[in-house]
């Protein structure tokens, strides 16, 4: 697996990420790997209706974008606070390349001491507390599986800007999302997200794919 290395002073927005993702994925040939962060941005998945899930005045009041992915799953708010994970592999067994995914995510985790493991959901638990919830975008040669990391997510932002329902929550035995989750930070991991992102980044990749300047135009106006 690759390490995808994205030039400095490229945009930030979450939505660049996820050009990124489907840019590369449209040749992959390797396994590619990439971590990243974004401001503060709620993303809906693909078959979510965004007014039942955002509080979008709260959002619209603290600057938090709104934006959709390509990929299923449920409603995530990201901020500086947590690390996202890309994956792109030319396998197109979706399962297959999920599962092995999220298994490698975990074991990572176990290394450092958690005790961690993925869920039939595809979430990553350290004991009952959800530390990375995970998607992935089936194309035809190709899927991308992208994932959080919660290092030291605004947990206050988390819960004023996305409104699940009573029934999603009771589905997880909670009465909120902070229930249900926790940041690595607090569960004492001496690391910055700055090292934890190349702990990753070593753990699974050898060798580099660098982006381009050529890369980086098309990617923009993927993006748009």
């Amino acid at each position: 697996m690759k390490k995808v290395v994205i030039p400095e002073g490229a945009p930030q927005r979450l939505t660049f990420f996820l050009a990124v993702e489907e840019y590369l994925a449209q040749s992959a040939s390797e396994e590619l790997f990439f971590t990243w962060q974004s401001p503060p941005t709620v993303i809906c998945g693909r078959n979510q209706v965004i007014e039942n899930e955002v509080n979008l005045t709260y959002c619209r009041e603290h600057g938090i974008e709104v934006v959709r992915r390509k990929s299923g799953g449920g409603c995530v708010y990201s901020d500086a606070g947590n690390v996202m994970l890309s994956y792109i592999t030319p396998d197109t067994g979706v399962e297959t390349a999920f599962a092995r995914f999220l298994e490698m995510v975990a074991a990572a985790l176990r290394e450092l001491g958690f005790d961690a493991a993925r869920t039939e959901h595809n979430d990553i638990l350290v004991g009952d507390r959800k530390v990375s919830g995970n998607a992935c975008h089936a194309l035809p040669n190709a899927t991308i599986v992208h994932g959080t990391m919660l290092y030291d997510l605004d947990f206050d932002a988390l819960e004023k800007a996305t409104t699940p329902s009573e029934e999603k929550l009771s589905k997880h035995g909670v009465q909120s999302v902070r229930q249900r989750v926790v940041n690595l930070k607090s569960l004492g991991l001496q690391m910055t997200a700055a090292e934890l992102r190349r702990y990753f980044e070593e753990k699974f990749c050898a060798g580099e794919l660098q982006l381009t300047a050529d890369d980086m135009e098309k990617i923009v106006k993927f993006e748009n």
